[in-house]
């Protein structure tokens, strides 16, 4: 149930909006009708630009309705930035599905395009005055939100200018969603390990993936040393204890107490474990028979047991996904087996567990399963890609036939690439963007 971004290592440097304001750079001449252009939409706001390669990435913000079913029902700031190189060249949209990040997607590198990167309503800054209407925070409003963009930025660019939406994990699943509303903005979508839980009650599909991931000498040992995490509690809970003391975690406004907290922490564990590593990491798990309580607690640190606590949680941080994923996108309700007997909260592993007591919610998956029915028989020019080893794409949107495509990169994780691709599936995957970009 970690969040689901993408792993850094795979990210060049995210650009903040106040690092793009702070490092101010004059546009070329050439640009410099665009700038104006850019300048004289209505609602948007430059509030710095920058260059990158050569080129001026804008800094901006654009005024949302709160409700776009009731624009009188208040406004926000949502900021995005808009990364340009020329009008006639393809533009991708990309949403990380979170806080606002500016770094080159690999389509963008691919098609050598413009990128235009939104922050996610209610992530960071991107929120209304006062107190967050979390009600608002739908598939749907988000949707209407990058639809409002794509309709004030296209009319700077060259009509034959193709347009494609692209994001990871949480962001793959946003442009999926947007394209579902608003299939005319984009030329097509590429997704990259976006998870679909249409049926949140039947995760049989996560469960087999964890019998078959890697090898089974690995299953084991991880399965063992999760095991021994909770069943040596009295003597690593002291362990996690100082760690929360030592970083300044607390726990009072979320899980409520380092039990509670202890236990989600190592009921992610094993997931985290392949989400953000590989089959090359199984021959450092350590024998849960004969290690110490040291060294089964720091080795834990390193390899999946993330601290959930309250600074980035609630409405900070990776809590607005929690927010989303308890009231539409669902999660991996997982039964543990093997921990029968040494768990104390048996009901905690899902997301309300994290949140807050005033953003908990009841879930709906209505939309959902009609996205994903849509993008099954409907949907048109969109290119899915999964990693072979990575929990996350265990539930897999399934393409339509209508010049749509799965791809499954061997042996990765969260972070799989076009470019890890099977030589000759990656120059199908390529030729297929290409195509769609007019390229």
């Amino acid at each position: 149930m970690r969040l689901r971004t993408v792993p850094t290592l795979l990210l060049s440097a995210a650009l903040t909006a106040g690092a793009l304001a702070a490092t101010a750079a004059p546009a070329s001449a050439a640009d410099g009708s665009f700038e104006d252009r850019l300048r004289a939409i209505p609602g948007v706001s430059v509030t710095g630009v920058t260059d990158k390669e050569g080129f001026p990435l804008y800094s901006l913000s654009i005024t949302q309705p709160v409700d776009h079913d009731d624009p009188a029902a208040g406004t926000f700031q949502q900021r995005f930035t808009l990364w340009h190189k020329s009008a006639d060249r393809p533009v991708v949209f990309y949403t990380g599905g979170y806080g606002l990040s500016s770094s080159t997607r690999e389509p963008t590198a691919l098609l050598d395009a413009n990128q235009l990167s939104m922050e996610h309503r209610f992530f960071g800054p991107s929120v209304p005055a006062g107190a967050t209407p979390w009600n608002k925070m739908t598939v749907q409003q988000e949707a209407a939100d990058e639809h409002a963009v794509v309709q004030a930025v296209r009319p700077l660019y060259e009509k034959t200018s193709k347009w494609l939406a692209t994001g990871g994990s949480k962001g793959g699943m946003t442009a999926t969603y947007h394209y579902r509303f608003y299939p005319r903005d984009y030329d097509g979508v590429v997704a990259y390990v976006a998870p679909n839980d249409a049926n949140n009650d039947d995760d049989s599909t996560y469960e087999r993936f964890f019998t078959s991931v890697g090898t089974q000498q690995c299953r084991d040992a991880l399965a063992a040393v999760q095991r021994e995490m909770l069943a040596r509690r009295d003597t690593l809970l002291p362990k996690f204890e100082q760690t929360a003391k030592d970083e300044g975690y607390t726990f009072t406004e979320t899980l409520g107490t380092t039990d509670r907290a202890y236990e989600f922490a190592v009921l992610d564990q094993v997931w985290n474990f392949w989400q953000s590593g590989t089959a090359a990491d199984c021959p450092t798990v350590p024998d849960a028979k004969t290690v110490s309580d040291d060294e089964l607690y720091q080795w834990s640190l390193g390899h999946g047991l993330s601290v959930y606590e309250d600074s980035t949680l609630g409405a900070n941080g990776s809590g607005p996904y929690y927010r989303q994923a308890a009231a539409q996108l669902g999660w991996a309700g997982l039964k543990f087996k093997n921990l029968q007997g040494v768990r104390h909260y048996p009901d905690i592993y899902q997301p309300n567990s994290v949140l807050p007591e005033g953003m908990r919610t009841t879930y709906d998956g209505t939309v959902i399963k009609g996205v994903d029915k849509w993008v099954r028989n409907d949907s048109r020019r969109m290119l899915f890609v999964y990693g072979q080893n990575d929990p996350w794409s265990a539930e897999q949107f399934t393409p339509s036939a209508h010049d749509s495509y799965k791809y499954v990169v061997p042996g990765s994780n969260h972070g799989a690439r076009i470019s890890a691709l099977p030589a000759d599936q990656r120059d199908a995957a390529t030729a297929t963007i290409r195509r769609w970009a007019g390229k």
